[in-house]
């Protein structure tokens, strides 16, 4: 794709993990990607976040086509600093993927603390709505002058537990849900102006959230994991990323509203 035409994505939760796999599939499909992470631990997390080191390490592989910028979906304004900056160095902004996101539990719902469930709706569910508020006007903006305005993409990672119950993780598993349900919302908002918005939902995947929910169950490797999946094997951050390069392709401009599984099988075999 001449750069002339390559279109620009706002990636978070793009210093490791599914988020930094997403932006090499954009960069290898010829997108111009902005990537942001929050690049600071949380103390209600039992697990240290990405870093300011990976997130540049992210943007170091493509230079010309990558810009890293530290924000944090928690805040809205920082959101809006990081859709300028696809707007000043790219000059539009045709997608937006909201890969951030944080896991705790341990506790029956019922017993679950306050600072436990907050941190998770904050990051999972009102992050992916801020990305929303801060991203689709220009999304909308960069449509007008093209003819194919069903070229823009609202992308969520969801979960596995977005649409199933897991125990001791009842905030997660609500957080996620509700990713679906703004999303889902979203598709039927944007479809007048030809713009789709979906979930990816990923089964247990090779990141440090993984090592956090094996935490949460007292396993001491996250391979047990596998042991939910129909294909016996854990899932890959590239694969998940795969699937939303191709969900913000023109091949996918007739899927929206769509709740995909990249699970290995996880939900077919009932979790």
């Amino acid at each position: 794709m001449p750069e002339s035409a390559a279109r620009v994505a706002l990636v978070t939760g793009a210093a490791r993990g599914i988020g930094a796999a997403t932006v090499v599939a954009l960069v290898a499909a010829g997108w111009r990607v902005v990537a942001t992470d929050v690049c600071a631990d949380d103390p209600r997390l039992a697990y240290g976040l990405g870093t300011r080191a990976e997130l540049d390490d992210v943007a170091a592989a493509a230079p010309q086509v990558t810009r890293a910028v530290v924000a944090d979906v928690r805040d809205p304004d920082a959101l809006r600093a990081a859709v300028e900056v696809a707007l000043v160095e790219f000059g539009r902004l045709d997608a937006a993927i909201g890969c951030a996101g944080v896991l705790a539990g341990g506790d029956p719902a019922w017993e679950t603390d306050a600072p436990v469930w907050d941190v998770q709706v904050e990051v999972n569910l009102t992050g992916m709505w801020h990305l929303a508020h801060a991203a689709i006007p220009a999304i909308l903006a960069s449509g007008v002058d093209t003819a194919a305005p069903s070229r823009g993409r609202f992308l969520a990672v969801s979960s596995a537990a977005g649409t199933t119950g897991l125990p001791l993780l009842g905030a997660y598993a609500a957080s996620k849900h509700g990713v679906i349900g703004l999303v889902r919302s979203l598709a039927v908002e944007l479809a007048p102006h030809g713009v789709t918005a979906n979930i990816v939902c990923p089964g247990s995947t090779r990141t440090p959230i993984l090592d956090a929910s094996a935490a949460v169950y007292g396993l001491d490797d996250p391979e047990a994991f596998r042991d939910h999946h129909l294909l016996d094997r854990l899932v890959e951050p590239g694969e998940v990323a795969a699937l939303i390069a191709y969900l913000c392709s023109d091949a996918a401009a007739a899927i929206t509203g769509a709740v995909l599984p990249v699970d290995a099988g996880m939900t077919a075999h009932g979790g």
